[in-house]
C-alpha cells in the first residue's frame, strides 16, 4: 500500500459521514473543539455557507461567514478536521450561485438569503409536533 495512502487514512474524521448535507446560502452552526490550557470545551460558530471547495473527500473544505459587533468574520474549516464535533442545518437558504461572495459587499437587510419554501414549513411541521 502506498505511504501516502496510509498517511491520509489515519488523519481521517469518523464524524464526516454524520454530517448533514448542506451548500452555499445554507445557515449553519458548528460546535469546534477549543483547548484552552489542558482543558477543551465545544464553542459555536454560527454563519451562512459562502463557499463549499476541495476536489476529493479529504481536500474538502467550506467557508463560513457572520457579522460578529458589525465586523464581518469569515472561517474555514476542512471537512476531516478533528476540531469539528458536530454540524447543525439551522436554515436552507435559496441562493442561485454555488460561491457567494457577493455577501462580502453587503450589509444590513440586504444581506438577508430566503429561505426555502419546504424547509421553511419542513421546520414548522416539527415544530408543531413537539409542542403537541
Amino acid at each position: 500500500m502506498d505511504l501516502l495512502k496510509v498517511a491520509e487514512q489515519s488523519f481521517v474524521n469518523e464524524n464526516v459521514s454524520k454530517f448533514p448535507e448542506f451548500k452555499a446560502g445554507d445557515t449553519i452552526t458548528v460546535a469546534c473543539k477549543i483547548k484552552e490550557g489542558d482543558k477543551f470545551r465545544l464553542q459555536d460558530f454560527r454563519g451562512v455557507v459562502i463557499q463549499i471547495s476541495g476536489a476529493t473527500p479529504l481536500t474538502r473544505t467550506f467557508t463560513v461567514r457572520k457579522v460578529s459587533g458589525g465586523i464581518g468574520v469569515e472561517r474555514i474549516f476542512p471537512f476531516q478536521s478533528p476540531a469539528i464535533d458536530s454540524i447543525t442545518v439551522n436554515k436552507v437558504g435559496k441562493v442561485r450561485r454555488a460561491r457567494i461572495f457577493y455577501l462580502r459587499n453587503l450589509a444590513g437587510k440586504k444581506a438577508r438569503i430566503k429561505e426555502k419554501g419546504i424547509a421553511n414549513k419542513a421546520a414548522k411541521v416539527a415544530e408543531e409536533k413537539t409542542e403537541a
